[in-house]
């Protein structure tokens, strides 16, 4: 409606300019058509037969302006909205984006976590048979000292009895010679 309303303030200005002043080149600007390129619509007739516009349309420059004005007046808001509705859009993706990046991180701490617990239960595995090591090298080492004990004692058993029968043997080779005659001595 607006677009109308400036078109026909266009064309007021247009003729009451054109009626006033001839056409000048500082302000105006001639737009005509000709023969060649007016170019046949569905309902038109051939070319041949069409009607030659006789005079060149000339359009004030105040025209244009206000035609200018109108047709930005008529899609600036749209496109302004259109603007707000992509800026919103970009910050939404943004968001997005930055929620996308912190989930990941979760997942990844997850992972690590499931990493972290078969950790945990392979050292808690390896653990035990540390523990299980050990108590098997005390109890060889209570082995071992019972051993070595048993050694000492059936090592000084042994001597003890290698003693005694040496002992034993001296005694009886003393009384082997005491047994053995003497002969008396002749005084």
């Amino acid at each position: 409606m607006m677009t109308n309303n400036m078109e026909t303030e266009g064309r007021a200005d247009e003729s009451s300019s054109s009626q006033r002043d001839p056409p000048q080149n500082t302000g105006s600007y001639e737009f005509s058509l000709t023969p060649q390129d007016s170019r046949p619509t569905e309902d038109s007739q051939p070319a041949e037969k069409s009607v030659p516009i006789e005079e060149p349309i000339v359009v004030d420059r105040k025209a244009i302006e206000k035609l200018t004005e109108g047709l930005l007046s008529h899609y600036l808001p749209d496109l302004y909205s259109s603007k707000q509705a992509l800026l919103e859009l970009n910050q939404n993706q943004v968001i997005l984006l930055d929620t996308l990046d912190q989930e990941v991180t979760k997942f990844r701490e997850c992972n690590s976590l499931l990493d972290l617990n078969s950790l945990f239960t392979e050292a808690k595995f390896y653990h035990g048979k540390l523990v299980n090591i050990r108590k098997d090298m005390i109890m060889l080492h209570e082995k071992t000292t019972k051993l070595k004990k048993r050694a000492l004692k059936l090592q000084q058993q042994r001597q003890k009895e290698a003693m005694e029968k040496e002992q034993q043997r001296e005694k009886e080779l003393e009384r082997e010679r005491q047994l053995i005659a003497k002969p008396a001595q002749r005084t």
